[in-house]
């Protein structure tokens, strides 16, 4: 998955890419860590337990209920994006910064993220 998706999208972005995770135990795998190391990728560090903090978990269950209120699933990668509404996306990355300041004050306990 590394080899042919993340290093040519890093390419692509040029520098300042930054690659965000989970802690998901492929993810901090040695040989994962090495080739990120090995290519020069930097990815993000991260809280092993935060899903309130990470976008992608919230986009995952935005496209799970989307599929599940369709009467065809979709069938390409590009069906699947265009059934994400593109505000729904803003909104996300628009809180990110309230997100953040609510684990800060919960000392990093629950929020009602």
């Amino acid at each position: 998955m590394l080899r042919p998706l993340v290093r040519p999208y890093a390419g692509a972005v040029g520098p300042g890419f930054l690659l965000m995770q989970d802690n998901a135990r492929p993810h901090v795998a040695g040989v994962c860590q090495q080739f990120l190391q090995d290519g020069g990728i930097d990815a993000m560090d991260w809280p092993a337990r935060s899903p309130d903090l990470n976008p992608i978990e919230h986009i995952w269950d935005i496209m799970s209920r989307s599929i599940h209120q369709r009467h065809v699933a979709p069938q390409t990668v590009q069906e699947l994006a265009d059934a994400l509404v593109q505000e729904t996306i803003r909104h996300l990355i628009r809180s990110m910064p309230r997100r953040c300041r609510e684990v800060i004050q919960a000392r990093g306990g629950h929020t009602h993220y």
